[in-house]
């Protein structure tokens, strides 16, 4: 591009939308992330949470006018019709994201997608997954949400819903998820579910305390803490093995921000997925932490400048 091409003309918005925090990003055409900015997901009604969401999309784009907009959001959504209905913002159901971004963005192309499926993609463009031909990325938080990459493409699905591992049931007797079905991934390896098992079993009861702390006593060496780790551990291992003998895939890659807990997460996830990882073709199944700190903006921003063909 010519040195006078305005930034306009060279960029796509990225936004990334999860239960704990909504990120914006202006990134170029090789990925480059020029100005960006993240802010906590707010409680509130749906025009609350979008107020604060334009306002994070006002700050990041300047003067500048995006070709495009890519939006990683949680989910379920409704890719058809641009609606969403992420389980950890309540505010939102059946939200029409896509019409409300375009007119706040003066009406240019936008392109949703899940945010597992963004954050799988990042990794894929420049990050973990980058030398992998299929790839399961997941995205472990205040929920657990994936994506698939298949023979270098997204693999999303009939209503853009596929891979959202942190729904796979692997215990239909289990805890109940906030999705309303029993026994899911993520009603064991997120977060906050991780800190409420490991408080009912007597660790600091008395305490406001989130993943960090958790991860940080396991770290030390505190039983309880390591054994809601070790827990949420073999139930994204099942969900991991789970995908991997249907898709037939090698290659795993975990972010989000519990997975900054580093070892504690990845040791025992590695121990359950080599247990149960049986079959032939899936012994050598790996899993890797994210290189990332902001896969699903880059994956956000990979569907937008894929929407301008």
């Amino acid at each position: 591009m010519s040195d006078d091409t305005t930034p306009a003309r060279e960029t796509v918005l990225g936004i990334d939308i999860g239960g704990t925090k909504m990120a914006a990003a202006l990134v170029s055409a090789d990925g480059t992330i020029l100005t960006g900015d993240r802010i906590r997901t707010p409680p509130g009604g749906a025009d609350q949470v979008f107020a604060a969401l334009g306002e994070l999309i006002t700050r990041v784009r300047g003067d500048a006018t995006p070709l495009a907009v890519g939006i990683g959001s949680a989910g379920p959504l409704d890719q058809q019709h641009g609606l969403v209905s992420p389980v950890n913002i309540v505010g939102w159901r059946n939200f029409p994201l896509v019409d409300r971004v375009r007119e706040h963005t003066g009406g240019v192309p936008v392109a949703l997608g899940l945010d597992g499926h963004c954050f799988a993609l990042g990794e894929f463009w420049s990050g973990a997954g980058r030398d992998a031909k299929t790839l399961l990325g997941i995205v472990v938080s205040t929920g657990v949400g994936g994506g698939l990459v298949v023979d270098g493409k997204p693999l999303i699905g009939q209503s853009g819903n596929a891979a959202h591992i942190g729904h796979v049931v692997i215990d239909q007797d289990g805890e109940a998820c906030a999705c309303g079905s029993y026994g899911c991934v993520e009603a064991y390896a997120s977060g906050p579910r991780m800190v409420a098992r490991a408080q009912r079993n007597g660790w600091r009861t008395d305490e406001a305390v989130d993943a960090e702390v958790l991860a940080a006593d396991a770290t030390a060496g505190d039983e309880l803490a390591l054994a809601a780790f070790d827990d949420g551990a073999q139930a994204l291992a099942a969900g991991i093995v789970a995908t991997a003998v249907t898709v037939d895939l090698t290659t795993v890659v975990i972010g989000g921000g519990v997975a900054k807990a580093g070892p504690v997460l990845f040791d025992p996830v590695q121990a359950w997925v080599k247990r149960l990882a049986q079959l032939p073709f899936v012994t050598e199944l790996t899993v890797e932490p994210a290189q990332l700190d902001n896969a699903g903006l880059l994956g956000a921003a990979h569907q937008a400048w894929a929407a301008l063909g």
